[in-house]
């Protein structure tokens, strides 16, 4: 049986790492990624097999060699990070379920550099200086789902990424373009995170994402001037914050109608066009603070759903009774429970109380003083 205290470790580790996807994603260790796997039910039959003696009496084959020199392996999880290696390492165990590679020097993956690793789940490159990718490389790795390439050199999307793959995340990179089809064949994809990257608008070749039923979508801190095209139109969350985004015109985001929540956050947006949010019927999250917006878009009283608006950071300078708010009580689902509007040059003190009658308590409107 494992010891107490290295089951109780798991436990916390397990219940401290989840995730929040309204933030921009940031791996601290490698059980960040690990922990994906509890869902699956991958690390707790490790830890049952473990338990019963399995995973230590088990007579490995011949040619399954042992952990690489430097790394850790245990429960299927071998950690190569922060070992200054300039390759991937060898004789890595072939039964391998995670692979950690991050904080390395490692700028090159050759085409046998994971052969032989049918069982990987998940592998972190994160944080080295990779920048030349062959085109096999990710071939063997068949049942692959989770792939972290942030914090590298790469110019390009990798190109015949597994058709397994669930989830990657390419931000912080140098990557300038995407290709039509850079995506084919990932069916199962379910979310690309590609933020910190220096792409303009003109950098996403029509067909990028053709074939794809995302769900989650960041591009925040580009070179976007407006929302990208033909974007899946499978998304729930759309992230497009620390752009250069300067207006939301009609047909922007009428292929999004199944949007959850839309990020917009920090961008130089100053108008939004009449009728480009009756586009998002189910939308429940809006974020437009830190822009440059004069007044309260118009149509957030239809929106039934919608329960947060962020435009706090604006120069929004006055604020109409029926700006939120519905006519009627019978048409919004969901009452709101939170408005920001500081640092605005709004009075709060001009502003109606009924202007909030669909809000669910007072503390969820944020008002403040407005500072030149």
């Amino acid at each position: 049986m494992l010891p107490h205290c290295s089951l109780l470790l798991l436990l916390c580790v397990a219940r401290l790492l989840s995730t929040t996807s309204a933030l921009p994603f940031e791996q601290k260790g490698f059980w960040d990624f690990a922990m994906d796997s509890l869902d699956s039910g991958g690390l707790m039959t490790m830890m049952r097999d473990e338990e019963e003696g399995s995973a230590v009496e088990e007579i490995l084959p011949p040619d399954i060699s042992m952990c690489p020199f430097g790394c850790h392996c245990r429960l299927r999880v071998v950690q190569c990070s922060d070992l200054g290696l300039t390759e991937v390492p060898q004789n890595i165990p072939r039964d391998t379920k995670f692979l950690d590679l991050q904080n390395n020097h490692i700028t090159e993956l050759k085409e046998n550099d994971f052969k032989g690793l049918t069982n990987l789940y998940g592998l972190s490159l994160r944080n080295n200086l990779i920048s030349k990718v062959h085109p096999r490389t990710f071939v063997p790795l068949k049942h692959m789902q989770k792939l972290y390439f942030s914090k590298n050199l790469l110019t390009t999307v990798p190109k015949n990424l597994p058709a397994s793959l669930v989830e990657i995340r390419i931000h912080e990179n140098r990557i300038k373009k995407v290709a039509a089809g850079a995506f084919a064949g990932l069916g199962n994809m379910n979310c690309i995170e590609m933020g910190a990257n220096p792409i303009h608008n003109s950098g996403f070749e029509p067909g990028a994402f053709k074939g794809l039923k995302l769900n989650y979508l960041r591009i925040s801190d580009a070179k976007l001037t407006g929302v990208p095209k033909d974007l899946p139109d499978s998304l729930h969350e759309l992230h497009l914050d620390h752009n250069q985004i300067q207006a939301v015109e009609l047909e922007d985001l009428s292929r999004y109608k199944n949007l959850f929540r839309l990020g917009l956050g920090y961008n130089h947006i100053r108008n939004i066009e009449n009728g480009s949010l009756s586009f998002l019927p189910r939308l429940r999250e809006l974020h437009l603070d830190n822009n440059r917006l004069t007044h309260v878009p118009k149509g957030l009283p239809d929106m039934k759903y919608l329960h947060v608006v962020y435009l706090h950071s604006n120069n929004i300078a006055q604020v109409g009774m029926d700006d939120f708010c519905p006519r009627g009580f019978g048409m919004k689902r969901t009452f709101y429970n939170g408005i920001s509007l500081f640092d605005n040059p709004v009075n709060y003190w001009e502003v109606q109380p009924a202007t909030f009658r669909c809000v669910s308590d007072r503390l969820a409107v944020q008002f403040g003083n407005y500072k030149k």
